[in-house]
This record gives C-alpha cells, structure tokens and sequence, in this order.
C-alpha cells in the first residue's frame, strides 16, 4: 500500500442531523469498562482521531497487515507544515453531490466534536 494523509478532518461531511450524530456520539461514549473506565474503550474527541478510529474499524487490525496499514495513515486537522505544500488530492466518489441526496440532512465532522 502507499501512505495516505487526510488533511482539514474537521470538514468532513457525516450524513444525519447534528442533533442524530449527537445522540449516537454520546452512546457510544457511554460505552467504557466497568470496574476501571481508564483501561476502556476510549473515545476520542479530535476530527483526526474519530476519523483514524472509524478507519480502523473498517480495517483488520489486529492483524500484521492490517496494523501496517493502519501506520501508513495519517490524520490532521487543518494542514500541517510539511503537507501544505504538497499537491493535494480528491477523492471524487466521496463528494456529497454523489453520495447524499440534497434533501438529506449532514453535518460536519468539526461542528460534532465541539458539541461533544
């Protein structure tokens, strides 16, 4: 495989209302080990690190292979000094003209992990 970096993870489009991804977000951070909730799942609140966490739940990673890919991802808010200057790159089947139809509702990844 080759090195992926995601750049500006805050302007991702979730498909459903804020208030929906909301609810869901706060179920899952419910979600921790009962006796010590510091060893549990932990639920980060970054763009970048919800990002890279659902990527890694579409990823075997807890095999070699999959843990090699998961190195060779990176996720960024904003873009950092050595990837501002390098070309960037869209990947066209993930635009929402083509993935939403224009009366659904969306948000953005950004607004979500400032709500909670």
């Amino acid at each position: 495989g080759q090195q992926v970096v995601c750049v500006r993870t805050e302007d991702i489009n979730i498909s459903g209302s804020l208030y929906r991804n909301k609810l869901k977000y706060a179920n899952f951070r419910r979600k921790h080990m009962n006796t010590n909730p510091r060893q549990g799942p932990f639920h980060y609140r970054s763009p970048a690190k919800i990002l890279w966490r659902t990527i890694r739940g579409m990823v075997p990673h807890k095999t070699a292979r999959g843990a090699a890919a998961l190195d060779k991802l990176k996720t960024f808010e904003g873009i950092p000094h050595p990837y501002d200057r390098k070309k960037r790159m869209v990947v066209p089947s993930c635009l929402k003209v083509l993935r939403l139809r224009p009366e659904r509702r969306f948000c953005r990844l950004g607004d979500l992990s400032k709500e909670v």
